[in-house]
């Protein structure tokens, strides 16, 4: 294949996270700060007040989590990784690719990436959110920003939702068979796929995500094929009002009261390791696993810099410059979810 003499910029959009206990609450502010996660009646005049009061006590309730991390997100080392081997991944198959990280609510922002697209006089760009399911609170909010901060006229490619991709699901097996292979007999394991929960009012405004959540797993478990019992289950929860379920908490003490002993947690809707992973399973779960009596509890791990997950961002990112239309996700999502209920991803 002769390398196209067209530059093309690929942007990969995440949450972030705060990288210093310090930026805890500044990272927290501009995640409820977001119209997609907090909109209600006179929101524009009130939101900036409650997302200080929310970013306030929220931020003394999870600074623990990022202690146990080593003080931290590591969101954005995993992503930059991610952006480099991707960019090698698509030179390697004579394409002249630039990869820029997009934060929705820390460094890198968006805008410093669109500074960075510009920089590097592309031709045309791909926009890559590393969100496997579709949310309007995540795809949705990231591509709304996107639509209000970029002024250029580049023709622009869009990666929708990718949990079908044989590719993902394959990286995906890889890391559930290395954490099943830790067990003396992994078939005798219960398999808990742990995803981010939002609540029940966005799904109730037609977001797909909890129908998303439910295709992997039924995905994974078909074509992983262990005969393991496994059962989903929904984590991160912020708030008094219904939010998916059941929570990992609840998962966990049932499993214990059905004499299970052995369990392997799999994050199911992430792409890297981070606060929900590294600290809310691997920690906090994994303490509450072991006074619940469980004799063994492992954590798949994220993907990262998986090479069979750069290989499937890859292949998406070349189907996207081959399409003549946009994916069938729309970027101009309206997010619109009625009250400050929504406190989603509270941590990064």
């Amino acid at each position: 294949m002769a390398k196209t003499t067209r530059r093309v910029g690929v942007v990969l959009f995440q949450l972030g996270g705060p990288d210093t206990l310090a930026a805890i609450e500044p990272f927290l502010y501009n995640l409820f700060c977001d119209p997609d996660i907090i909109d209600f009646p006179f929101a524009r005049i009130g939101r900036k007040p409650l997302a200080k009061l929310i970013s306030t006590t929220r931020a003394r309730k999870v600074q623990h989590h990022y202690a146990t991390i080593g003080g931290g997100s590591p969101i954005r080392r995993f992503t930059e990784q991610q952006a480099r081997a991707l960019q090698a991944e698509l030179e390697s198959q004579d394409l002249d690719a630039r990869c820029f990280v997009a934060m929705r609510y820390w460094h890198p922002f968006t805008s410093e990436a669109i500074a960075q697209l510009e920089a590097a006089r592309c031709d045309e760009v791909v926009l890559l959110p590393l969100y496997p399911q579709y949310s309007s609170t995540t795809t949705g909010s990231s591509l709304n920003e996107w639509q209000r901060l970029f002024r250029g006229n580049l023709p622009a490619h869009h990666v929708g939702h990718f949990y079908r991709h044989p590719m993902y699901l394959d990286a995906m097996i890889e890391k559930i068979d290395a954490a099943l292979s830790r067990f003396p007999v992994p078939r005798r394991a219960e398999i808990v796929f742990s995803a981010h929960s939002v609540p029940m009012s966005v799904i109730a405004k037609g977001d797909p995500y909890q129908r998303h959540i439910e295709e992997t797993v039924e995905l994974l478990m078909e074509r992983g094929g262990w005969p393991n019992g496994h059962r989903l289950c929904y984590q991160s929860k912020v708030g008094a009002s219904k939010w998916l379920q059941p929570s990992l908490h609840r998962t966990l003490r049932n499993l214990a009261a059905g004499k299970v002993r052995e369990i392997c947690i799999v994050p199911v809707a992430f792409v890297s390791d981070h606060v929900e992973t590294l600290g809310e399973i691997n920690h906090e779960a994994r303490e509450e696993a072991r006074r619940l009596g469980f004799t063994q509890f492992e954590m798949s791990s994220g993907l990262n810099d998986s090479p069979k997950f750069i290989a499937a961002l890859a292949q998406l990112v070349r189907q996207a410059l081959g399409e003549v239309v946009h994916s069938h996700i729309p970027i101009h999502t309206t997010g619109r979810h009625g009250s400050p209920e929504l406190l989603a991803a509270a941590g990064d």
